[in-house]
C-alpha cells in the first residue's frame, strides 16, 4: 500500500517538474522570438501650471491589443544623448506676408543648444531644395531663411515634398524631426472624374477633392517608417486654393493627421493667420526638451512591417506623444 502511495507521489512530482520545464521552455522560446524596437517619445504636461517629473522606465507602458510589451530602456534625450537633427521646411507657395513671422523662426533657431543641428529647405515642385544642410552653426542656418517665393509651380504638394525629404535623409542614431511651415494644401492632386449626377448624357465631371490628400497618408507612413517626428506651423498660402475655406480645412486636416500619427503636433488657430509664431515655437521647445529614447520588445512577423501599439503612462499630469505605428523587423 505504501509502495503504491510512493509511486503515485513520485509520478505526480515528475508530472509537475515536466510541466514546469515545458512552461520555462515555452517562455524562453517566446522571449527569444522578440526583437527590439527603437523610437523617440515625448512627455507632455496635461497642465502647464503643474510640475512634469522625469519619466522612469517603469512609468511607460507599451500595449499591443490586450498585451503589454516589455520595455527594456528609457533614455532621456539629454546630455550625451541630446543630439537632434531638425529640418525647417518652408513652403514656397506661402504668402510673402509670412515674412513678419520668420523673425520668430530665426530667434527659435538661435536659441537651440549646440547639440541641435539645424537644416533649412524650401518646398516646391513636389520636392525640396535644401539651402542649408544640417549645421551646428546656427547663424548660418538663420542666414539661409528667406521669404517664400509666394508663387505656384507645376507640382505643389507639401506631402510629396516631405516624402522626398524623408527618403533622402540618411539614418543615424539621433532624433530626426521636421518643422513644416505651410498651409498643407495639396495643389497637385485632384479628384478623379465621376459620372455626372445629372444623368448619363452629361458625361463625367470633376469635383473638388472630397477628403484629405492620399499623399498625406503616404507621408505619414514614410515618416513613421523612418522614425521622423513631424510638426507643422500653419501659415496662409497664395492662389484660389488659399482663399477656399474647403481647401484650407483639408490642408489643415492633412497637417494635423501627419503630426498626430508621427508623435508631433500641429500648431494653428484653425485656418486663421497666426499673429505670431513665438508662443507655438516656445511650446515646440518644451516638447523637444522632454523627449526620450524608448526601446521595447515586439513580436515580429514573418516579414518586416508596421505594428499598431499604444504607448501610455499612468502618471498624473503626463501624456506621451508617440507614433501610432512602429516598424518591426522580421525575426532573425
Amino acid at each position: 500500500m505504501n509502495n503504491h502511495k510512493l509511486g503515485r507521489t513520485l509520478l505526480g512530482t515528475l508530472c509537475i517538474l515536466t510541466s514546469i520545464s515545458q512552461i520555462a521552455n515555452s517562455q524562453e522560446k517566446s522571449a527569444s522570438k522578440t526583437v527590439p524596437v527603437h523610437l523617440v517619445i515625448t512627455d507632455v504636461a496635461l497642465r502647464d501650471d503643474k510640475e512634469l517629473p522625469p519619466l522612469q522606465r517603469e512609468d511607460v507602458k507599451v500595449k499591443q491589443g490586450k498585451n503589454f510589451l516589455q520595455v527594456t530602456q528609457l533614455i532621456p534625450a539629454q546630455g550625451d544623448n541630446a543630439a537632434l537633427q531638425l529640418m525647417i521646411l518652408i513652403d514656397d507657395t506661402l504668402n510673402t506676408s509670412v515674412g513678419n513671422n520668420l523673425s520668430d523662426v530665426k530667434d527659435f533657431i538661435n536659441s537651440q543648444p549646440p547639440s541641435t543641428l539645424i537644416g533649412v529647405a524650401y518646398m516646391s515642385n513636389a520636392t525640396v531644395k535644401v539651402v542649408q544642410n544640417f549645421t551646428a552653426d546656427h547663424d548660418q542656418a538663420v542666414k539661409a531663411v528667406r521669404l517664400p517665393l509666394g508663387s505656384l509651380s507645376s507640382m505643389d504638394s507639401p506631402y510629396l515634398s516631405l516624402i522626398n525629404l524623408v527618403k533622402s535623409w540618411p539614418q543615424q542614431k539621433v532624433r530626426r524631426e521636421v518643422l513644416m511651415v505651410t498651409d498643407g494644401i495639396d495643389r497637385l492632386r485632384g479628384e478623379k472624374p465621376q459620372p455626372s449626377r445629372l444623368g448619363p448624357n452629361y458625361g463625367s465631371v470633376y469635383h473638388s477633392m472630397p477628403t484629405i490628400s492620399v499623399d498625406a497618408s503616404s507621408a505619414s507612413e514614410f515618416s513613421q517608417r523612418y522614425n521622423v517626428i513631424v510638426y507643422s506651423l500653419y501659415a496662409a498660402g497664395v492662389g484660389r486654393a488659399g482663399r477656399s475655406s474647403w481647401d484650407l480645412q483639408l490642408g489643415l486636416s492633412g497637417l494635423s493627421k501627419i503630426a498626430d500619427e508621427t508623435g508631433g503636433e500641429c500648431f494653428s488657430l484653425g485656418t486663421s493667420t497666426l499673429v505670431s509664431f513665438k508662443p507655438y515655437l516656445e511650446r515646440l521647445q518644451k516638447l523637444l526638451s522632454n523627449q526620450y529614447y524608448l526601446v521595447f520588445q515586439a513580436v515580429p512577423g514573418k516579414k518586416p512591417g508596421f505594428q499598431r501599439v499604444k504607448i501610455q503612462t499612468e502618471l498624473s499630469n503626463s501624456e506621451i506623444l508617440a507614433p501610432d505605428n512602429v516598424w518591426v523587423p522580421a525575426a532573425e
